[in-house]
């Protein structure tokens, strides 16, 4: 898969498309945004593959002035989602898939326990009716949460959801192995779940925290109410903003214990840079970045056409084949 990277890297770029696609031996991940016709060209191009023969699609339309994301980035990973358990895989054993029209009847049943398998803040922003939240700050922890509180004796029905499907590959595979039987997960996580199911009909609360720039989204797929700590990438409210431990780019209530004083000056030169930008009218520093690798892209694709339209003519002058 290694040897993918570069050639799924340019195949965006040259198409416009900005995102962040993840690599690693059990498959590919990630979301990207474009026109219509740079997405197209990306499908097309991993279509030919026969490794993404199966690959499953989740589109969403949004406005053209919209930017979810400011560069483009292909990153190599041990695993998708980190659990840490190199003997999980849900290609061995994975938990019953149910489709979002069935996810309700599921979840109300009382002999059903429903666990949000995201982390806190995730779970903070929205979450379904009567979820337990494991109060974890990553995936890797959720093992350990799961030996501690959850039960095979005990808890006979358990139902799993994520964002996007990934992480509930994960720990369903994870809580067969450790002797659960009825295991059942979301297909295609909460956004499949907005996208297709009504929200008259809807038993979400709230809002489903997303990893790009609108950080959340309502049941309609639209860019929700929530802004981002530009520090710890967490969800902020505007009450949240006006809280004094808030600092623009540098902090917020959340972690503003986190950090060192060396990491947060780094920060506030961040945001200098983005605000002078601002002021001059010029474009974030991150899509300045993708720019300029853009314009990389398209130098290097001058230079080998001239190259190659260059060697067709002496090959034709010497008279060669």
């Amino acid at each position: 898969y290694r040897e993918l990277r570069p050639a799924l890297l340019d195949i965006c770029t040259s198409n416009g498309v900005r995102g962040t696609l993840l690599l690693a031996e059990e498959g590919i991940n990630g979301t990207i945004a474009g026109t219509r016709e740079g997405i197209d060209a990306v499908r097309a191009w991993l279509d030919l593959d026969g490794r993404f023969v199966r690959l499953d699609y989740k589109e969403s339309l949004m406005d053209a002035d919209s930017v979810p994301f400011y560069r483009m980035k292909v990153k190599l990973k041990k695993e998708i989602v980190t659990l840490g358990l190199p003997g999980i895989s849900p290609k061995m054993r994975v938990g019953h898939y149910i489709e979002p029209e069935d996810w309700n009847e599921l979840i109300l049943d009382p002999e059903t326990l429903v666990v949000d398998t995201r982390n806190s803040y995730e779970y903070e922003v929205g979450t379904f009716k009567g979820a337990v939240n494991p109060e974890t700050e990553t995936f890797r922890e959720f093992p350990n949460w799961a030996a501690q509180n959850l039960d095979p004796t005990k808890h006979r029905k358990v139902a799993m959801f994520c964002t996007g499907g990934i992480r509930c590959e994960k720990s369903t595979s994870y809580l067969l192995e450790k002797g659960f039987e009825e295991v059942y997960h979301l297909k295609g996580g909460v956004l499949n779940y907005f996208d297709r199911v009504p929200p008259t009909e809807s038993t979400w609360e709230g809002e489903c925290f997303v990893f790009d720039n609108r950080v959340t989204v309502n049941h309609k797929l639209e860019p929700g109410k929530f802004d981002q700590c530009h520090a710890c990438r967490r969800p902020i409210t505007e009450a949240d903003k006006s809280r004094s431990a808030f600092v623009m780019g540098v902090q917020c209530h959340h972690c503003v214990n986190e950090h060192s004083d060396k990491r947060k000056e780094r920060f506030r030169m961040r945001q200098l840079q983005i605000e002078l930008a601002e002021a001059r009218g010029e474009a974030h520093i991150g899509m300045a970045v993708q720019e300029v690798k853009e314009r990389k892209t398209m130098v290097r694709r001058a230079r080998e056409l001239r190259k190659k339209k260059q060697r067709e003519f002496e090959s034709e002058k010497s008279g060669g084949p």
